[in-house]
């Protein structure tokens, strides 16, 4: 089981060789990423033209393990939009959250505003 969850923001940061990508790096052959946050990276990486096919191949490159969203996933999503609304978390960022707790792994992420969240996961910033 992987130890750390990567938030789509930090997949793209590593992906666009963006600042944070090398703590990304540090963390890659030992991270998960659920399939709501490769759904969010499929998109953006779709939005710059790349072919389905070849967005899909480069996630999964930058990937170890690829996490379906499962019922615990989404109940756990559900209950954080209460202490998480007045951050303004998407359901994308909830549900990498909630996969973090599932796991009982770290999260990476470039989202600052995550900083200010009490969970029972560890949340690291990338930049």
């Amino acid at each position: 089981m992987s130890r750390y969850v990567l938030d789509a923001s930090a997949v793209l940061a590593l992906l666009d060789a963006e600042p944070g990508a090398d703590k990304v790096a540090t963390v890659l052959m030992d991270s998960a990423i659920g399939t709501v946050n490769l759904a969010e990276v499929h998109t953006k990486l779709a939005e710059r033209g790349q072919s389905g096919r070849q967005a899909l191949a480069e996630l999964l490159s930058v990937a170890e393990e690829v996490v379906p969203f499962t019922e615990e996933q989404a109940a756990i999503t559900g209950a954080l939009r209460a202490s998480t609304m007045h951050l303004g978390l998407s359901l994308g960022d909830r549900a990498c959250l909630a996969l973090g707790i599932a796991l009982g792994a770290e999260v990476y992420t470039a989202e600052r505003v995550w900083a200010q969240l009490h969970l029972p996961c560890a949340v690291h910033l990338i930049r």
